[in-house]
């Protein structure tokens, strides 16, 4: 997908199921198609024996759904939007699952009411929206000038949407989000595999960086305890294979505790249609692995790693499709479950090869892969660099604002106080004039009674007191 680098790594989960109601069950596999067989719950439940036999209520709200794709919401609002129209909710009722598959039902957006359109208009903005933040994100992640972004040629790659018309949700909309979803739903498998392998080469690599890293004795005595870990895991009791005889007996016998001897398949099948929508989905049919799976994972141990446990239940959910689904569409009829019973290989399955007999990568993809990781780590390590770089000239930056920022605010100062006549602070300097010259004058003080007197200085009083009172009088004149 496009958009891959924006997202979380795949946990190796989505959500499965369908929320129609239980009155209208063969509409429901209609919608399930729609809603394009969604993948199953990682975290699969055994079946509750309590509620196995109990009749599920009309109007019980079922889990939601969540495809692992990431224009899920929007997959979901459009279909439950299109669902309130009665016109579209009946179309969908009569239609097959080919026509759901190829678009054709889109056809019959042009027929729904106007506040159903309405609606969907709004979706798609809200949707186009969201990935112009996707874009700009990715763009920025990358450094790259988005000044000139143009939206309408980027959103091209999104193929879930008709980018040319942005504002308004037409039939090409509605068939090119089944279509796509179609696509994708079918991919994810493949992509869940190599998401796992890169999980696996990475806790490879991780081990052997590890080792490395200690002395000779030590390296010795870890890779013996890590050796004791492979053998212990490696011991566990037969895994039958999915979908037998043998695994169905079992799972009849210790689940639903009845007599292995009363092994019927069409009651094994009503046991678990959970839901009683006539079909097993991949939900319902991964929880009939989990016995399987517990004897070989067990979260407490620590030489059990779940995420391999996951893997190992998307593995036999595929083996038992392969074989049991016949018409490709992702659930299993009573009729294709019946048939799959009466081939030889239900009664003659072999035991369940697991991961450990096998691994998941060759030497030279570890290689290639370690190859990515120095890659990457070099590529973070240039991106540090320039980021300390940058962070340096912005701090040089902010010390050069800072000088200059407090110039100005003395300039500021100086200036106002010489507005009002006043000197600054610490200036020193003496009083201007009305016509800016300076004034000297000598320093003053209060006596007594409250007069201000100049104060001289002791030099200029005994000046002052050698002169005569008054000037002489009758002095001759200069000649």
């Amino acid at each position: 997908m496009c958009v891959t680098s924006l997202l979380p790594h795949v946990v190796f989960s989505c959500r499965s199921g369908h929320s129609l109601k239980m009155h209208l069950r063969r509409m429901k596999l209609k919608r399930a198609w729609l809603l394009l067989l969604l993948a199953v719950s990682v975290w699969s439940v055994p079946i509750d024996r309590k509620e196995v036999h109990q009749e599920v209520k009309d109007g019980e709200q079922e889990e939601s759904m969540d495809t692992g794709l990431y224009y899920d919401r929007y997959l979901r609002e459009v279909i439950e939007v299109l669902e309130t129209d009665p016109h579209f909710r009946e179309k969908l009722q009569t239609a097959n699952t080919e026509d759901i598959k190829n678009g054709r039902l889109s056809k019959e957006l042009d027929l729904v009411s106007h506040n159903v359109r309405t609606r969907l208009d709004e979706l798609k903005r809200q949707e186009v929206s969201r990935l112009r933040m996707l874009l700009k994100a990715k763009l920025d992640s990358t450094n790259t000038q988005s000044l000139q972004m143009d939206h309408a040629s980027l959103l091209k790659q999104f193929e879930h949407l008709d980018p040319q018309n942005q504002n308004a949700f037409e039939a090409k909309d509605l068939e090119l989000l089944i279509s796509t979803a179609t696509k994708d739903l079918e991919n994810y498998d493949a992509e869940r595999h190599e998401e796992f392998k890169r999980y696996e080469m990475l806790k490879e690599h991780e081990r052997r960086e590890y080792l490395k890293g200690l002395d000779q004795e030590k390296r010795e005595k870890e890779e013996q305890r890590m050796q004791e870990l492979k053998d212990k895991h490696r011991q566990h009791p037969k895994v039958n294979a999915p979908g037998s005889v043998a695994q169905l007996r079992e799972v009849w016998e210790e689940t639903d505790r009845l007599d292995p001897k009363e092994f019927n398949p069409k009651t094994f099948f009503k046991l678990h249609d959970t839901n009683e929508d006539g079909v097993l989905d991949e939900q319902e049919l991964e929880a009939l692995f989990t016995k399987e799976l517990e004897k070989v994972y067990d979260p407490k141990n620590e030489e059990d790693d779940m995420m391999e446990m996951e893997e190992e239940r998307l593995r036999m959910r595929e083996h038992v499709m392969k074989s049991v689904d016949a018409n490709k569409d992702r659930l299993v009829s009573l009729d294709e479950f019946i048939k799959s019973t009466e081939k030889k290989e239900f009664n003659t399955a072999k035991e369940w090869e697991t991961l450990d007999a096998k691994p998941a990568y060759t030497e030279d993809e570890l290689q290639r892969f370690e190859a990515e990781l120095r890659d990457k780590e070099e590529e973070l390590k240039r991106r540090a660099d320039t980021l300390r770089q940058e962070q340096e000239l912005l701090k040089e930056r902010g010390k050069a604002l800072e000088a200059q920022r407090r110039e100005y605010q003395q300039a500021v100062l100086e200036m106002s106080q010489r507005q009002k006549g006043q000197p600054a602070a610490g200036d020193g300097q003496p009083p201007a004039g009305p016509h800016g010259e300076l004034q000297f004058q000598p320093p003053k003080h209060e006596d007594k009674a409250g007069k201000v007197a100049v104060v001289e200085n002791a030099e200029d009083a005994q000046v002052r007191n050698n002169l005569p009172a008054e000037p002489p009088q009758n002095l001759p004149a200069h000649t």
